[in-house]
């Protein structure tokens, strides 16, 4: 019967129904209700939502699917782009809450005392042969070193280090008007997609600020970041929030940390911190400074700069930390964490057709498409690790595992001898004399290692 069924028919099947498992386990109707996801009439939001999230799986694209299943589908492409032009549905509302429901899951098979992080970044979303699309801006491209036409993805994301977790983004345009090459035709105050554009031309620490206040109770301690956020300002205002902050920080004559009353840079602060250190591994040297919001701010938050050697070459990088009883290694270890962040966008523009599948002109369709590619990046995740981690199995996988190590292997080998001897016994054609016979020669024909374990049992 299974040589009838076409292969590319059964990995479908398969694809349906493990995204129909994971929409089921996460409760997405009912989590759609609570973003503002309603139809009057027609079809519901979450079959629309289950056929663009399954295209990517089955490589195909809607015009496709539309074109040779539109009957099985049961909606037309005006409905499927109604869906993602929306102005009223809240998706960053609707990835959070997600992420909050994978997370709380995730975190009951992870120990408590392992340090748990929020990771920022920000990444290019190009759109650099588009003309017409909403708040299109010229943004600068650090790979290739010249602007080009698109948005900065500012993301954040939640990791145990073993497992990350898209939880909120925004799409950044530009701050000034002369690099905006479109403008917003949103008035309306009152909708989502007005706050969605107000936040994409915002300073992007202030959106970072945001961002995190958005999803603070996930279950984390540590906010992660590269230099490019790595500034006293961003650091001072995440610590408010009640975070200690990891991030690597700019080797600059304008930033300066207050040590000894004096405020030198992190220059100065390195040939200090190299006298009198033994150098273990690539870390030289660290110290025990303090940081400020702004000049006329008189609280001073103590951080902990950890200098460590930069590979093929003869500068140095400087990590920074809030929690100072943290060691130097400790430090570097849960700052490595941040490349899972690198990962991910890896996969979302690699595999998962972000930026690609869709060519919407609307900010919306932009943000709606984002949303449901880290979507797929989350179930993705989600089904690794509950593959790859037997802690995932529940409770019963621990009372195994307390069983098994509660009996050790002499003690194990005892009671199958003892068994194997019962069971002899009960003959009533094979006596003692034989019984023990039997058993001598097993013991002959086991391995040494086991016929040891049992001498030592005797």
């Amino acid at each position: 019967m299974n040589s009838i069924i076409a292969e590319n028919l059964r990995t479908e099947q398969t694809v349906n129904s493990r995204i129909d498992l994971f929409f089921s386990k996460i409760g997405i109707s009912e989590l759609l209700k609570q973003s503002n996801f309603y139809k009057e009439s027609g079809i519901p939001c979450v079959i629309v939502l289950k056929t663009i999230f399954t295209l990517v799986f089955t490589e195909r694209n809607l015009y496709r699917i539309l074109a040779t299943q539109a009957d099985k589908i049961g909606f037309s492409k005006n409905t499927a782009y109604r869906f993602l032009n929306s102005t009223t549905y809240n998706w960053a509302k609707l990835l959070r809450l997600i992420a909050e429901c994978v997370v709380s899951k995730i975190d009951q098979t992870t120990s408590a005392d392992r340090a748990k992080v929020l990771i920022v970044d920000d990444s290019l979303y190009d759109r650099n042969r588009s003309k017409k699309v909403e708040l299109l801006a010229k943004v600068y491209d650090h790979s290739v070193h010249k602007y080009i036409k698109g948005f900065k993805m500012l993301t954040v994301g939640w990791s145990d280090g073993k497992t990350f977790i898209p939880a909120a983004f925004s799409l950044l345009s530009s701050q000034k008007e002369t690099n905006r090459l479109c403008e917003s035709g949103i008035k309306d105050r009152r909708t989502a997609a007005f706050k969605r554009r107000q936040l994409a031309i915002s300073k992007s620490t202030e959106v970072l600020i945001e961002l995190i206040k958005s999803i603070k109770h996930l279950p984390a301690k540590y906010v992660l970041f590269d230099s490019w956020f790595g500034l006293p300002r961003t650091i001072c205002k995440v610590k408010t929030l009640g975070f200690d902050v990891i991030c690597m920080v700019k080797n600059s004559s304008k930033i300066h940390y207050c040590y000894n009353n004096e405020w030198v840079p992190v220059s100065k602060l390195y040939k200090i911190a190299i006298q009198n250190y033994k150098k273990n591994g690539n870390i030289t040297g660290s110290i025990l400074v303090s940081i400020r919001e702004s000049k006329d701010s008189e609280e001073l938050i103590p951080v902990k700069l950890v200098f460590v050697e930069a590979r093929d070459s003869k500068e140095f990088l400087t990590i920074l930390s809030t929690d100072t009883e943290l060691s130097e290694e400790e430090i570097l270890r849960i700052y490595g964490k941040r490349w899972d962040i690198e990962v991910f966008f890896k996969m979302c523009k690699s595999y998962l057709a972000l930026a690609k599948e869709f060519q919407g002109r609307s900010y919306d369709m932009m943000t709606a498409h984002t949303v449901i590619v880290f979507l797929r990046y989350i179930m993705l995740a989600n089904e690794s690790r509950s593959t790859i981690d037997l802690r995932t199995i529940g409770g019963f996988f621990f009372q195994v595992c307390d069983e098994v190590a509660d009996i050790r292997l002499s003690t194990s080998l005892k009671l199958i001898i003892s068994t194997l001897k019962e069971i002899l016994s009960a003959y009533s054609l094979i006596s003692e004399e034989m019984t023990e016979q039997i058993l001598s020669t097993f013991f002959s024909s086991i391995p040494q290692v086991w016929n040891q374990k049992l001498k030592l049992c005797a």
